[in-house]
Formats: C-alpha cells, sequence, structure tokens
C-alpha cells in the first residue's frame, strides 16, 4: 500500500460507539421495582424468579443479588439460568445490563458463566425482555448456596468457596406485611425501606415527620438517614437492640400509615421541616 493510500486509511472516520443512555430509575416499569433496587444494593444474599416474554423464549430465569466472582450471569449445568444484580459491568443503565446478561446465558451452553458483558450498545432492557405479569417474590438466604443445583455434587473445593463467600453475609430477612423493608443486623439492628415513590416526595414527608417528631418506627427505634440509588430512597432506622425481624410488621404498618398521610399534605415546607430537611440530605448515602 502506498503512502497515499495509508494516509487516506487513516484520515478515514472509524464507527462512532453509540453509548447506553443514563437512566436515573433503571427498573421503573418492572414488578417489584423496590425489590430489585434492594437487591442490588443493601440485600446480600436473595433469589427471586422471572419470566422472559414469548419473543424470548418464555424461559424462567432466577435473579440473584450475586454470584461466583461478580459474574453477571451463569447458565448453570441443569439447565438454570442465573443472572447478578451485583456486578461490576455497569453502564448507564442497570436494566439494560442486566437484560445483556440475561440473553448471553440464554445462549450460553450449560456450565458456562458469562464473564463480561463487552462493549454495551443500547439495546433491549429487562422492560423488554420479560414477562411482566409475573410478580417479583424475593426469597432472602442464609448463604449462596442457590449458586448449585440442589442435586449437583460438590466437592471440596466448591464446598469450601461457598463457604467462604458466605462468611462475610450480614444476616437479613424481609420484613412480613409491607413492601420491600429489610431488617438485618451489622453488630446492632436497623431496617432500610426502600420506597417506590419520587424521591423529592419521600424526602419532604420524612422532614414533616421529622420536625413533628414522628420519624421513629417506634419508640426507640430512631430514623437515622437514607441510601439514594436507583433512582429511589431508602430510608433506614437503627432499631431498639436486640429486635428481631419478626416484631416489625406492626410497626412498620403503623408508620406507612403516618409516611402516606405526610406524602398527602400539600404547600411549602415549614421552617422546621425545612431544618429537618437539610439535616437528612446532608446524611444521606448515594449508591451507584
Amino acid at each position: 500500500m502506498g503512502k497515499k493510500s495509508r494516509k487516506r486509511q487513516s484520515e478515514s472516520p472509524r464507527p462512532k460507539r453509540v453509548e447506553v443512555p443514563f437512566v436515573e430509575r433503571p427498573f421503573e416499569g418492572l414488578p417489584g421495582e423496590t425489590d430489585w433496587v434492594a437487591m442490588r444494593e443493601v440485600v446480600p444474599s436473595a433469589t427471586a424468579t422471572v419470566r422472559t416474554t414469548a419473543e424470548y423464549g418464555s424461559r424462567e430465569v432466577v435473579v440473584a443479588t450475586m454470584l461466583p466472582e461478580l459474574w453477571p450471569a451463569l447458565h448453570r449445568e441443569d439447565g438454570t439460568v442465573l443472572v447478578g444484580l451485583q456486578t461490576a459491568a455497569k453502564s448507564g443503565d442497570a436494566s439494560r445490563d442486566v437484560a445483556a446478561a440475561l440473553l448471553l446465558a440464554l445462549d450460553a451452553e450449560p456450565g458456562e458463566p458469562v464473564l463480561n458483558l463487552g462493549i454495551l450498545e443500547p439495546g433491549p432492557r429487562l422492560q423488554d425482555v420479560l414477562d411482566l405479569t409475573v410478580p417479583f417474590e424475593p426469597v432472602v438466604h442464609d448463604d449462596f448456596a442457590f449458586w448449585l443445583a440442589e442435586d449437583q455434587e460438590r466437592d471440596a473445593d466448591v464446598t469450601a468457596a461457598i463457604e467462604q463467600s458466605s462468611e462475610g453475609i450480614v444476616p437479613t430477612v424481609k420484613v412480613a406485611g409491607v413492601e420491600s423493608a429489610y431488617w438485618c443486623r451489622m453488630g446492632r439492628e436497623f431496617l432500610r425501606w426502600a420506597r417506590p415513590e419520587p424521591q423529592e416526595d419521600v424526602l419532604d414527608a420524612f422532614a414533616r415527620l421529622h420536625a413533628r417528631r414522628e420519624s421513629e418506627l417506634e419508640e426507640g427505634a430512631r430514623f437515622v438517614g437514607a441510601f439514594r440509588t436507583s433512582g429511589i430512597l431508602v430510608p433506614v432506622w437503627e432499631l431498639v437492640p436486640g429486635t428481631e425481624a419478626d416484631e416489625l410488621a406492626a410497626p412498620c404498618a403503623a408508620f406507612e400509615k403516618r409516611l402516606e398521610a405526610a406524602l398527602a399534605e400539600e404547600g411549602p415546607l415549614d421552617a422546621d421541616a425545612r431544618r429537618a430537611r437539610a439535616g437528612i440530605v446532608s446524611r444521606q448515602v448515594t449508591l451507584r
């Protein structure tokens, strides 16, 4: 090739990569949006079963908090497809990421993991791939034994890997009777409650309650702040020492009524509520 030809080739434009657009609330529109977010951010070990649409084979898929080595997905030897929510692969749209992993796993051979997603471009999202009539019902686990089929033979290495990964799991229980509230024990007991309402509305409602000294879940269970993640707010309470998850159903139901009443209030915040809101915002943590 001559110098002129090489120059023309080097000057020719390369195809421009199309980036995945950022989506602030990626799981919006899915059944159980707040549980999707909780499993992605604050629940250590849980699974839920979803189903793809007829276009994508009407296949049942297990959504998991985490897979070995943060794999995006795994086509298990028994044919079960698992897709992880807590992974290293992140574009501007978590729904697109998970859908891409799911589709790659469906095409993989049994026993093969999806190790990475490559360079992602716009494509099908979970809202396009999943049957949205199927409810999303997380089951919380004490370990990562779900990585393997129940009848799958486990050698010493596999057993050790599961035990080692499970050692760091924070004890977590889903509270009965309300949506997406999770008790956990990290030396002390806490409640994390993912809320479906718009973030700013939840902040205003909590500010009103906090200013009126009504933000405690129950006596002694104090509101300590919130996580902001995937377009929603996850308020957090430090519970009375020794509180168990099965003791929270009634306090959560009662608090939800107070919160709904505060959400329904109209008009600007008063001075006390504005100060309370500023304090809440200063303590919130953004998870990405």
